[in-house]
């Protein structure tokens, strides 16, 4: 019988790694079945950086589940996930995202409102009785600083630093505040990354209102640098409009060391873009002082004012 696949979104982030990595080990040990971690892509530079820190193999890449039945982490969309996710049994999922599911058949869900899904897994964990492998522990922390932004994210809470403190514990990490910046720095070479890569590194699509919504985002520490780029942004995106028929696309470039972001607009909608973060578009792009996190920063008030 087919292994059950464990995998995460589209364009796969440091959480949507090492949780599919944790949830997979997990779900063996605890269910006693048979997973596989496996991925949507290849893992980003930032991801990259902490697979070989802590010397843990990257899932091999899929385009299509070749199993009858999937977990799914860090995601519950299907515009995230793999291709033919109507055609197999989504038999459990770890999120801490906005919830846009249904399901035909009774499922494992767990979605808590935490910091990253390797927080929510590091809880389970602990409440099954399950030892972490230092390994996976090292992979799970790296998830909580890549998701909170070394707990400076508005989007951590109370429960995701304990869980990162115990899984430096774990991994034998003394300082993970040092590996932490050194790893988010990581991500942050854009240097060799082509416009289309930049775009599309960790981006995802949304329906909102009736309008297809892409929002892309990238990390740097400095913003300048990507706009220093903005012609050839600016000729990806408009192909990427053009050929998968989004009707809009905000690119989100953030300065991970400031906190602060700035946004592109290209497509329909600008009026709209502009009215939920309460700014004025100039030649499509705006500041967002304060704003770091897409899940509950950027997609809140977009819904907002598209589905209002």
């Amino acid at each position: 019988m087919a292994k059950t696949l464990v995998f995460g979104h589209q364009n796969p982030d440091t959480d949507t790694i090492a949780s599919a990595i944790s949830a997979s080990y997990f779900l063996n040990k605890a269910y006693k079945l048979d997973t596989e971690a496996v991925a949507l892509g290849t893992p980003n530079a930032e991801t990259e950086y902490a697979l070989s820190y802590f010397k843990v193999e990257a899932p091999r890449v899929i385009e299509n589940a070749d199993t009858k039945e999937v977990v799914l982490v860090d995601h519950n969309e299907a515009s995230q996930s793999v291709a033919n996710l109507a055609d197999v049994t989504v038999a459990g999922v770890y999120d801490h995202h906005k919830i846009n599911f249904t399901s035909a058949a009774p499922l494992w869900f767990t979605n808590k409102p935490l910091g990253s899904v390797a927080t929510v897994l590091y809880y389970e964990y602990q409440t099954a009785g399950i030892e972490i492998p230092a390994a996976i522990a090292g992979m799970m922390l790296s998830a909580i600083i890549s998701d909170t932004l070394l707990l400076k994210s508005p989007t951590t809470t109370s429960m995701d630093k304990p869980a990162l403190e115990g899984l430096a514990k774990i991994a034998g990490l003394a300082d993970y505040e040092a590996y932490g910046l050194e790893m988010l720095k990581a991500g942050t070479d854009l240097s060799t990354k082509t416009a289309k890569e930049l775009i599309d590194g960790d981006a995802k699509s949304f329906e909102l209102g009736g309008q297809t919504l892409r929002i892309g985002q990238v990390n740097t520490v400095d913003v300048n640098d990507v706009f220093a780029r903005r012609d050839e942004i600016v000729a990806a995106i408009s192909d990427e409009l053009s050929s998968e028929n989004y009707d809009t696309f905000v690119f989100v470039v953030t300065n991970i060391l400031d906190s602060d972001s700035d946004i592109l607009v290209l497509g329909d909608n600008q009026d709209k873009i502009a009215a939920a973060f309460g700014v004025t578009l100039e030649d499509g792009r705006a500041s967002l002082p304060g704003v770091v996190s897409r899940k509950k920063q950027v997609v809140p008030p977009l819904t907002t004012v598209f589905e209002g």
